[in-house]
């Protein structure tokens, strides 16, 4: 997969990039990431990326001209060394707290694709127009505003790996994330087997993996009654449906 990102501050990926999966899932090429600077595709000596909002209000809106010039170049040029219409197009994505909440169904959706763009706005936001002109969709990571999308692409740049073959060692921990069939994951344990007093649970030192399995979903669907109930209406609800 390609990912390509537009932001105003490019460094704020060079940790993330390099570090643990991600790093990994690029050295052996199973990822490939590219962070542009917003700021090489404005045309003047300033390198203007925004400006005083009409009607008045505080703060600056991000001007669209940089922002049609940066993504139609790209959409254009997915790869930098491909010609222009070679490979498929990317899927065009702004990080905004008003794009439909990322979950693990958009993460696998979105996992399909072998190209994105990641739109990091800054500021009040950018101009809609740029919205109504090259984004394919909103993607938002809760309903909270932060100064701006770079945190928000990193997110998902991360729960997207996780679904590519060969990036996380044991494909099978993929499976048991949490959401993944609509529960929250069960509780784990490892050594030493008592801590404070508390021991773990002597089923998981049974040997019976049919067992174990059993009291993994029971205490899935117990700790998503707890902690999300959201999820388990939905969950039970899935259920009734034959889901």
């Amino acid at each position: 997969m390609r990912v390509d990102v537009l932001s105003i501050f490019p460094e704020m990926f060079s940790g993330f990039l390099d570090a643990s999966l991600i790093g990994r899932a690029q050295t052996a090429r199973r990822l490939e990431i590219a962070v542009h600077d917003l700021r090489e595709f404005t045309d003047d000596r300033h390198r203007t990326v925004d400006d005083v909002p009409y009607g008045g209000g505080g703060g600056m809106v991000m001007t669209a001209p940089p922002w049609l010039r940066a993504v139609r170049a790209l959409t254009e040029r997915p790869l930098g060394e491909r010609a222009p219409g070679d490979g498929a197009a990317p899927r065009r994505i702004l990080m905004s707290p008003q794009g439909t909440p990322l979950d693990d169904a958009l993460v696998r959706r979105l996992a399909e694709h072998s190209h994105l763009l990641l739109l990091c706005g800054r500021y009040e936001g950018i101009d809609e127009r740029v919205r109504e002109l090259v984004v394919d969709e909103e993607i938002s990571i809760g309903d909270y505003v932060l100064s701006g999308g770079e945190l928000p692409a990193m997110v998902l740049i991360e729960a997207i790996s996780r679904q590519i073959p060969g990036v996380v060692g044991l494909p099978e921990s993929v499976h048991n994330d949490s959401f993944r069939e609509g529960l929250l994951d069960c509780p784990h344990y490892t050594r030493p087997p008592v801590v404070e007093g508390l021991e773990v649970p002597e089923v998981l030192l049974s040997g019976n993996h049919a067992a174990i399995a059993a009291w993994r979903h029971e205490r899935a669907v117990e700790a998503t009654r707890e902690k999300r109930p959201d999820l388990y209406r939905r969950w039970l609800e899935s259920r009734r449906q034959g889901g």
